[in-house]
């Protein structure tokens, strides 16, 4: 694997993204913190560590509660990526208290357990739709035919979005999300404006009627959600449910694609899962830390902070490595092997915290639906190509899944 400065952490080497485990555990033996030149981030490999700091209220998602631009010695976005930022920035996932708290709070009482679990029947049902289909075509790509469609509709129809507009949301998601991954490029940017201007434009619409003619849905939901004479913006909506809709699949799909291909890859383990369904529960859990589909989320130092002797200064960013963490020999016993009856997994795919994932009931129902699916009506289901991996290294997934029957 080729290196970086000396260090093998090199997250624009497709033989890193195909693999990075051998140097995370480099990194672990490194020490608590290293700084990453190319990035100007400070890596935090082990799992006791990015457990404590995703904890820490020295570290921010954002640092604008608190300083300005000028202040934290970073440069503003340019003007061109408005439209970006705006929408990003009204999202709990990059905001601070006290927005945050109150945003959370409010949709909280639009996202409860009792929406999640009123949509059981419903996942489990369009699971079984698309394995079927799959099933009766002989295979195909599991990706596109079952791990995408089913989160994308489920958020779909949590928020009210008619079938008929659906087709856009997987692009605008992807397109978006470029955004999250280190050093994007012009190009990725100005994707994600414009994904971002026409996102916000439909659901602002979508909006305008619900206000009108109220349904059995988020977005309805969001709209009436008050605490104490505390409402939500039309903007904090657009973002909530952009942030829905980003994080409520993204992290689904490479899950189900990376969880598969780690099956196929280990067939003692899926001969197990096919020989006791009621494995599943854990097999979830255990693929979620395997492979980790989100691998990187930043923080921003807001006071100094002290990792092991080494102090972190205000204004630097921490780059937090979920994937690493969950591979820490510390906590998790064998963490190279894949075992799917692991009881004691405290894996971190969620985060922690203020931003633990309000979504993880929901993405867990989703990803045992799917695995259940298969599992029941294509028993045979194996491996007809090796995937190939996408070029992205903090959202993590593969190109495609080919399988057969």
């Amino acid at each position: 694997m080729a290196a970086v400065g000396d260090l093998s952490f090199d997250p624009w080497n497709p033989a890193f993204v195909a693999d990075p485990y051998p140097a995370y555990a480099e990194l672990r033996e490194r020490g608590r913190v290293i700084h990453y030149a190319p990035t100007d981030q400070w890596l935090v490999s082990r799992h006791a560590d990015v457990s404590a700091l995703l904890r820490d209220r020295r570290l921010g998602r954002t640092y604008q509660h608190r300083f300005s631009d000028a202040d934290f010695g970073r440069a503003a976005p340019p003007p061109e990526q408005e439209p970006f930022h705006t929408l990003n920035d009204h999202g709990m996932l990059d905001l601070e208290p006290p927005d945050h708290t109150r945003i959370r709070r409010l949709v909280s009482k639009a996202f409860t357990p009792r929406t999640v679990e009123r949509l059981k029947p419903y996942v489990r049902a369009l699971a079984g739709e698309l394995v079927d289909r799959l099933v009766a075509a002989g295979g195909g790509d599991l990706l596109s035919e079952v791990a995408e469609p089913l989160p994308v509709a489920v958020i779909a129809e949590m928020l009210g979005i008619p079938e008929s507009d659906r087709a856009p949301l997987r692009p605008w998601s992807a397109d978006i999300c470029g955004m999250y991954e280190l050093s994007p490029s012009e190009e990725t940017a100005a994707r994600a404006v414009r994904a971002s201007v026409e996102f916000s434009e439909y659901l602002r619409e979508l909006i305008a009627a619900r206000r009108k003619e109220p349904g059995d849905d988020l977005i309805s939901g969001l709209i009436a959600a008050h605490d104490d004479g505390d409402r939500l913006t039309e903007q904090e909506m657009i973002s909530t449910a952009v942030l829905l809709l980003n994080a409520g699949h993204e992290a689904t799909v490479n899950a189900t694609v990376n969880g598969w291909w780690a099956l196929f890859r280990n067939p003692e383990q899926l001969a197990a899962l096919r020989a006791d369904h009621s494995l599943v529960p854990t097999a979830v859990e255990e693929l979620m830390r395997y492979d980790t589909p989100l691998q990187l989320f930043e923080r921003w130092v807001l006071d100094d902070i002290e990792i092991d002797g080494v102090v972190v200064p205000r204004g630097a960013e921490i780059a937090m490595l979920f994937g690493a963490a969950n591979h820490d020999p510390d906590v998790f016993a064998d963490p190279q092997r894949l075992d799917l009856a692991r009881a004691d997994n405290p894996h971190i795919s969620f985060s922690a915290g203020i931003h633990y994932c309000i979504g993880a009931p929901l993405a867990r129902i989703e990803l045992a639906a799917s695995m259940t699916a298969l599992l029941e009506k294509a028993p045979t289901l194996s491996l007809a190509a090796e995937p190939q991996r996408k070029p992205n290294f903090v959202i993590r997934g593969l190109e495609g899944l080919a399988v057969t029957l």
